[in-house]
């Protein structure tokens, strides 16, 4: 058993508590240091940037009606109101949204906590959870690595990250999706682990039981001898849905991250039943542990989806709320199926219309294949201040935030991509094949879409496991656990090289991503190319 559990899960970790106290240690001192910068002067610029003018009164409507309402007709000015003590600014009429609740109630927590018009109430909950992410991610490392030095290495990376930073610090929607995502991935990891525990202990016996018997004549009783011991209720697998189901909840988006992950956690069950030995491992993966996966993940999510629609579901002034009493069924299974959801399906359809037919101009669309290399951050605020004006000393200073991500995260992750492609076709690297997962589930659905207008910022959902990418190759830098201690400590020396230039180039940008005012020319300096302006 222990044998076999060495070849399904590695190092014991409670062999390595010294390591692990250090990973404890090293991720939450980055947490903290990456937490207080982000909490820094949270409500500068005090207005709504970017789209927060949506989803910051969006959210307050959600508090106060349950549902979206559009702005009072003939109103002036509504941003200036709402953020200078005036948030009732919302008449009776519902809004078209297009975007699925979660995420706006979360940003409501944070506006319930310290009023509608404080900037950083509305920014709180992203605060929150980029700060956590930090964590989330230097855990996730540990249990991809076992290596303190690599789990402070993905701590120090996704914190020094100017995308995910700003981000963390702007009431937009993607950062949900983001912790959602991470969230769902990190319970799957447990899941493998506690997986990969049950079916070692239980392989044994499991052998012992069916070795005297004959071969059952019956065809699924025979093909069940060679597919191994089930593996009981995964629970760790239900948590994972519910938050698939709360990353869908906050944009349709999380659908792909619902999908891949899906695949990803039934892949592993696979590897773990092969290495155990089970003559009938793919077809004994796919049917006791795919078909689990899927009833376990897809209805809860599901259900937790439709759930977080509870305000539209129980008042009756939402976008199309009546539209099932306008339209009744005339018979067969949508007869069936109760007027609120056949409205809020109703609803979904004209949202789809929206999402794949968004085709305008915008001076900060990107396109996807630009993404990794940041040939297109969006500018999310901007102002020119002039001597004397906002504490200005120069003739012309400038406010700046922009989503320009760290490029020892993005082009180190771009230059990395193909080395951990090639570590998990060939090298057969499970951990390589996790960070590929969450860049796929992340990225590459938007190749579908180039047509549509779409924006850089978007990518904050994959930074963590862009960041995963460039830690697969710092430990390949590190070396192997059982290479030289010269070895080692050169490795080392670079992998803590490469964070000290990550660190370094974070506070080099930390104005352009705060709205500090800074002279133009120094500006001038932050703004390598045209493109990035």
């Amino acid at each position: 058993m222990e044998y076999l559990r060495a070849r399904l899960l590695g190092p014991d970790p409670s062999s390595l508590p010294r390591s692990d106290r250090a990973a404890w240690l090293g991720v939450l001192l980055v947490t903290v240091l990456g937490g207080a910068v982000r909490f820094f002067r949270l409500g500068h610029p005090h207005e709504l940037v970017f789209d927060e003018t949506y989803y910051v009164k969006q959210a307050w409507s959600l508090r106060l009606f349950g549902y979206e309402r559009e702005v009072r007709e003939g109103l002036e000015e509504p941003d200036q109101l709402f953020t200078h003590g005036t948030p009732d600014v919302f008449g009776t009429a519902p809004d078209l949204v297009v975007h699925p609740p979660v995420g706006k109630w979360m940003i409501a927590l944070g506006e319930m906590l310290m009023g509608p018009d404080s900037a950083a109430g509305w920014r709180l909950s992203s605060a929150v959870v980029g700060t956590l992410s930090i964590l989330l991610l230097g855990r996730i490392a540990w249990h991809l690595w076992h290596n303190a030095l690599l789990s402070v290495a993905a701590a120090t990376l996704l914190a020094a990250d100017g995308h995910h930073f700003v981000q963390s610090r702007i009431g937009l929607l993607d950062i949900f999706v983001m912790w959602w995502a991470l969230l769902a991935f990190f319970f799957l990891l447990l899941d493998r682990e506690q997986a990969r525990r049950r079916l070692a202990v239980r392989w044994g016996p499991w052998s012992e039981r069916i070795r005297g018997r004959a071969v059952p004549r019956n065809p699924l009783q025979r093909w069940m001898r060679w597919w191994g011991p089930g593996l009981g209720m995964r629970w760790w697998r239900l948590a994972a849905g519910i938050s698939l189901g709360l990353c869908t909840g906050t944009k349709w988006s999380g659908l792909y991250f619902l999908a891949v992950f899906g695949l990803m956690t039934v892949w592993w069950d696979i590897g773990a039943r092969r290495t155990a030995g089970a003559p009938g491992w793919f077809t004994g993966g796919v049917v006791r542990d795919g078909i689990p996966a899927f009833l376990t993940v897809v209805p809860v999510a599901l259900v937790t989806y439709v759930t977080s629609w509870t305000g539209w579901l129980a008042t009756t002034g939402g976008w199309k709320r009546e539209w099932a009493q306008d339209h009744p069924a005339t018979g067969g299974l949508a007869a069936l199926v109760p007027d609120p959801l056949r409205s809020l399906w109703a609803y979904h359809q004209e949202m789809y219309t929206f999402h794949v037919g968004l085709q305008n101009e915008h001076a900060w669309k990107s396109n996807p294949w630009s993404w990794s290399v940041q040939w297109r951050p969006t500018l999310f605020f901007s102002e020119w201040p002039t001597r004397g004006e906002k504490g200005c000393e120069v003739a012309d200073c400038v406010e700046y935030i922009a989503s320009l991500g760290n490029l020892f995260v993005w082009w180190g992750a771009t230059l990395g991509l193909l080395v951990v492609a090639f570590l998990w076709l060939l090298g057969r690297d499970w951990r390589a094949g996790a960070a590929l997962a969450g860049v796929v589930a992340g990225w590459f659905p938007w190749f579908l879409y180039q047509t549509r207008t779409i924006y850089s910022f978007y990518a904050v959902a994959f930074v963590p496991w862009l960041v995963l990418v460039v830690v697969c190759c710092l430990g390949l830098a590190l070396g192997p656990a059982d290479a030289s201690r010269r070895r080692r400590r050169w490795g080392a020396v670079l992998v803590v090289g490469y964070l000290t230039l990550a660190v370094a180039w974070f506070v080099w940008y930390y104005p352009v991503h705060t709205a500090m005012v800074i002279p133009r020319h120094e500006w001038k300096l932050r703004m390598w190319f045209d493109f990035w302006t």
